[in-house]
């Protein structure tokens, strides 16, 4: 999917139908101003909706010990 470009004018003219488009095409539009970039309207998708805490357990194993990872003579060469 691209991303439409319109002049402010025309999107002033057609803003509530510019929104609508938007959403249902799920495109962005971005609005310029004499040939510059002034404004994005970025689609709003429900796909992306927050995770819930512990959506994922039992999804990975940790095979080894992250807590003590031996990272501690690192530390002692940097002192």
């Amino acid at each position: 999917m691209g991303m439409k470009t319109m002049v402010i004018s025309d999107f002033k003219a057609k803003c509530i139908a510019v929104l609508k488009n938007a959403q249902h095409d799920e495109e962005s539009v971005l609005i310029t101003w004499h040939g510059h970039p002034l404004a994005k309207v970025v689609p709003i998708c429900d796909q992306a909706a927050p995770r819930k805490l512990g959506s994922l357990k039992g999804l990975m194993r940790i095979k080894t010990d992250i807590v003590h990872a031996g990272s501690s003579q690192d530390w002692e060469m940097n002192r």
